[in-house]
């Protein structure tokens, strides 16, 4: 069966733009800054930095490589790779990304809401935040049911409207300019954080050297830190293989997972840069640790205490937000267009794609709307397993975050690499990656192998114990 109906990328540029910007979401501009301070700063980071190269780097080249050696949707390119076991994890991959579009959406529709409040106010005078707290303002968001549904669905209609152009003439045009502008806005903004008055403590707490944290509790920085790695850098929900399965064999999958490995760190260390530093100058005592809170609460108290350059500054960082938000939702929704247009495909039929797209976006945002009308607990909606007090059943965010995030990534990455380091074996990736003259060096390989056999099974063990174990507790009362 002839793939013309799949497109491909325009250039090399352009898919690196994409699988970037796939990864740069709300998993470096929000939970990367919380999740460090959570896991004490500095020690977290190091800790971040080994699990990206021995964990993060191999997962990656393995996905890129099932997923170009089929050419086809993440469920197909596992089938291809090894029967049954295929099967499984190609369906957990396709879980995980409708499960996460559900809270994902919701969570740019909170900072398109943000950015139109500090833009009323720096261009009508408005002052809509005046004399309102971070958490006034964000217990009024989350109540208003009405407009959470209705900024969820633009959120999702801006992403239908891009993705419904396809991969060349869609996705990577709008990366190809989103990216370039996320990152000019990223520079801004952390310009503006690290010269208020006391910003010096948050980069301190960032990058001076601080091992407390692992001797108290290593086991907690590790599960935090690879979860957040593993989150930030899109692995196991079905992207990289997605956006592997278009790339042209004449590409070094090599070159290409260590350029999207090094380019989503350096953007989650600048995010820290332009949160933390501004949380600790102005957000008072433990703002490193106000956990999700950090990005609406924390930062809109900051932004208010900025005086009449706050709105500004205030819309600046919610667009760059939403930027990252979009960049990495329709790499989401893409996973499940090519899931459908191959099926199509493959059946002798000419997928249409649009009709393709709207209807998963229709579906998505069914989902999403419970999210969003639920307000992160906050508006009395049954909740599942919330008699039992712990975080999974705190709201359907945590619900939804706990199956997907909590459970399907971290467990369908384990028995990937069991799956390839044991039985399918290493040499299945090597060949893929060895394409149109590509070479790699018997030490990379050797490293390769290692990892995938021993070390990325342990890492995920933990971090998908760690996940488990947090969902499974009771959160404090607020």
């Amino acid at each position: 069966m002839e793939k013309h109906h799949r497109g491909e990328w325009g250039s090399n540029l352009g898919f690196l733009m994409a699988a970037v910007g796939s990864a740069v979401g709300l998993g470096n501009i929000w939970a990367f800054p919380y999740k460090m301070g959570n896991g004490g700063g500095f020690a977290f980071l190091v800790i971040y930095l080994i699990l990206a190269v021995t964990v993060g780097f191999n997962i990656m080249l393995c996905e890129l490589a099932i997923g170009r050696r089929a050419g086809r949707s993440v469920l197909v390119s596992y089938q291809q790779a090894g029967g049954k076991m295929g099967t499984f994890l190609g369906f957990l991959a396709m879980l995980s990304p409708f499960l996460i579009l559900s809270f994902y959406t919701v969570l740019g529709a909170y900072c398109m809401e943000y950015m139109s409040l500090n833009l009323a106010d720096l261009a009508f005078g408005v002052s809509t935040l005046a004399g309102l707290t971070g958490g006034d303002s964000f217990n009024a968001v989350r109540i208003n049911q009405f407009g959470a549904v209705a900024f969820t669905f633009l959120f999702i209609f801006i992403c239908f409207l891009i993705i419904r152009g396809g991969i060349k003439d869609g996705i990577e045009k709008f990366n190809k300019i989103g990216m370039p502008a996320l990152f000019i806005m990223l520079v801004i903004v952390i310009v503006r954080a690290v010269t208020l008055p006391g910003a010096g403590a948050g980069l301190a707490f960032m990058f001076a050297p601080n091992f407390t944290p692992l001797k108290e509790d290593f086991l907690k920085v590790l599960s935090t830190a690879g979860g957040q790695m593993f989150f930030s850098l899109s692995l196991a929900m079905g992207i990289t293989v997605t956006y592997g399965s278009y790339l042209s064999k004449k590409e070094s999958l090599v070159k290409n997972s260590l350029i999207i490995i090094i380019s989503d760190t350096i953007v989650a260390i600048l995010a820290g840069m332009a949160v933390l530093p501004a949380a600790f100058a102005l957000g008072g005592a433990n703002a490193e640790k106000a956990g999700p809170a950090l990005l609406f609460i924390t930062l809109q108290d900051v932004f208010n205490a900025m005086g009449p350059t706050g709105p500004l500054f205030g819309v600046l960082f919610y667009l760059l937000v939403i930027l990252a938000a979009i960049t990495s939702a329709i790499a989401l929704l893409e996973v499940l267009a090519t899931f459908m247009s191959d099926r199509i495909a493959l059946k002798g039929h000419t997928p249409n794609r649009a009709k393709l797209v709207t209807i998963i976006c229709l579906v998505v945002f069914a989902e999403a709307a419970l999210v969003a009308a639920d307000g992160l607990g906050k508006n009395g909606l049954w909740i599942p397993f919330h008699e039992t007090g712990r975080n999974l059943g705190a709201s359907w965010l945590d619900f939804m975050d706990f199956i997907s995030e909590g459970v399907a990534m971290p467990l369908g990455a384990l028995l990937m690499s069991v799956w390839i380091g044991w039985f399918v074996g290493p040499k299945l990736v090597r060949d893929e990656v060895e394409q149109e003259g590509h070479k790699i060096s018997n030490g990379l390989y050797a490293f390769f192998s290692f990892c995938i056999k021993f070390i990325v099974p342990i890492a995920m063990a933990f971090v998908l114990f760690g996940m488990v174990n947090d969902f499974m507790t009771i959160p404090p009362q607020s």
